[in-house]
């Protein structure tokens, strides 16, 4: 297919009459700046969504597994009905006025009050309950479309060839951030709440008490000042895009205007408009598989803080080598393949779970209870759980990285902050329907299963929506 930008005119290019053209020769320092953004929001994926807040807030605060993984459900379908208004018109202000750093500062100040907050749900306490919610909704809107500017600068810092090593790069450095954020809480803060000791068998620093909680909930001050300090190589060292010289007041009416034009692109370029569907169906599979993850072990299986670390440790590692390949196989073989081929596993892993139970695999074998000498992950199920979640981690990082690849080789680069808008529209417009359609599964069907029989569903449409997009 020929891009946008292509069929705008060869006589022409964009790069050569529009001052916004990226030069493509940022520094080394100023590429480490752009990678270091992942490595700073990923804590609040990794410990607030997925590892260990979701878990507590399941198991602790609300009055059972089921209602809270339903109430979860909604918190994360109203933050991306949210993202899915934002984002598009946020991204074209901002590539109306040119620099995307100040839109980052924004969204970043929104996620450390939001952090914070989350330290107040704690169990027994008024509004708790609520508190979480809405910190964790804020949060997610904050990071996602802070992620949408951070994205956008991609054309203007490496040549389309590397693309996908700097977006694989990118998710790989994010999920080393995870990891890493992850073994300092769980070893050093967080702690069971039976044994009052972290996974490395200490006692909690800071005198937080596992009677309370407060392991789980420092997660979310954590996440904030983690978000504090590795975001600032971005503002230091990454060159922003120039001004425009437009102010503000005229760049919101422009940024509205070209939501719909951009949305008018999409429909006349028949792949770009297939890939932005199939993206939107997918990404909300993948969201839905990382809010629930954590939660699903713990309500089956009745994994506690040290089940649930160590699971979260091993999926990151596999995370973090699996962004990595995905990058180099992206720029090999395109982006397409790797996307299809991350969906195909992905949907094959929920049909891996939606067999397991707590005393049986694939549906109808039975198994042996775990015995209190096994140790951790004991059982069958529970071993083919940390299995398929591996898998989870190693496809997750190849689809999310080569996605934004694909969209940077398809757009100009001057306008790039407006069409990665739109991406995080076509990933987060319908983002509530697959937590929305979990938790109302969930709810009637009073079980925890009724997750990935959902999901399957939405892996599947996704696949063969991008199918038809040409390859690229």
């Amino acid at each position: 297919m020929t891009t946008i930008q292509q069929q705008r005119g060869k006589q022409s290019p964009v790069r050569d009459i529009n001052p916004l053209a990226p030069s493509r020769k940022a520094s080394r320092p100023a590429i480490l700046g752009w990678l270091l953004f992942d490595w700073a929001c990923q804590p609040f994926f990794t410990l607030v969504t997925t590892f260990v807040f979701a878990p507590y807030f399941a198991s602790a605060l609300a009055p059972d597994p089921v209602s809270g993984q339903s109430l979860w459900g909604y918190a994360t379908a109203a933050g991306g009905l949210v993202l899915a208004i934002l984002s598009p018109v946020l991204g074209s202000i901002a590539d109306a006025t040119g620099p995307k750093k100040p839109w980052i500062a924004a969204c970043g100040l929104v996620l450390f009050i939001a952090s914070f907050a989350l330290w107040y749900a704690a169990p027994g306490q008024p509004h708790a309950i609520a508190v979480a919610l809405v910190g964790f909704a804020f949060g997610t809107v904050a990071v996602e479309v802070a992620a949408v500017f951070n994205n956008a600068m991609i054309p203007h810092l490496v040549p389309p060839e590397r693309y996908g090593r700097l977006s694989g790069t990118g998710w790989a450095m994010g999920y080393l951030g995870g990891l890493v954020s992850l073994v300092i809480v769980l070893g050093f803060l967080a702690a069971d709440p039976v044994t009052m000791k972290t996974v490395f068998g200490l006692n909690p620093l800071f005198g937080l008490d596992p009677a309370t909680r407060e392991g789980d909930r420092i997660t979310g001050p954590f996440s904030a000042l983690w978000f504090l300090v590795f975001v600032l190589p971005l503002f230091l060292f990454t060159p922003d895009v120039p001004r425009s010289g437009m102010g503000l007041k005229e760049a919101a009416r422009k940024g509205l205007e070209q939501v719909r034009s951009t949305i008018d692109d999409a429909r006349r370029h028949e792949s770009i408009g297939r890939f932005l569907l199939a993206n939107m169906v997918y990404q909300d599979a993948l969201v839905a598989l990382f809010a629930f993850g954590g939660i699903y072990g713990a309500g089956v299986f009745g994994w506690q803080a040290i089940e649930l670390g160590i699971f979260g440790i091993l999926l990151t590692i596999t995370g973090t080598l699996g962004a990595l390949i995905g990058g180099r196989l992206d720029d090999r073989i395109g982006a397409k393949p790797v996307i299809l081929g991350s969906i195909a596993i992905l949907a094959l892993v929920c049909i891996g779970v939606l067999s397991l139970g707590r005393d049986h695999i694939l549906f109808v074998i039975p198994t042996a209870p775990s015995a209190p000498d096994d140790g951790l992950y004991g059982s069958a199920p529970e071993k083919a759980f940390v299995l398929l979640g591996l898998v989870i981690g190693s496809v997750a990082g190849p689809l999310q990285a080569s996605s934004r690849s694909l969209l940077a080789r398809l757009v100009p680069a001057h306008e790039a902050g407006r069409y990665f808008g739109l991406l995080a529209l076509s990933g987060k417009v319908t983002s509530f329907l697959a937590p929305l359609a979990v938790a109302v599964a969930t709810a009637i069907f009073q079980t925890q299963a009724a997750g990935p029989a959902v999901l399957i569903l939405f892996l599947l449409v996704g696949f063969w929506l991008l199918s038809g997009v040409k390859r690229v």
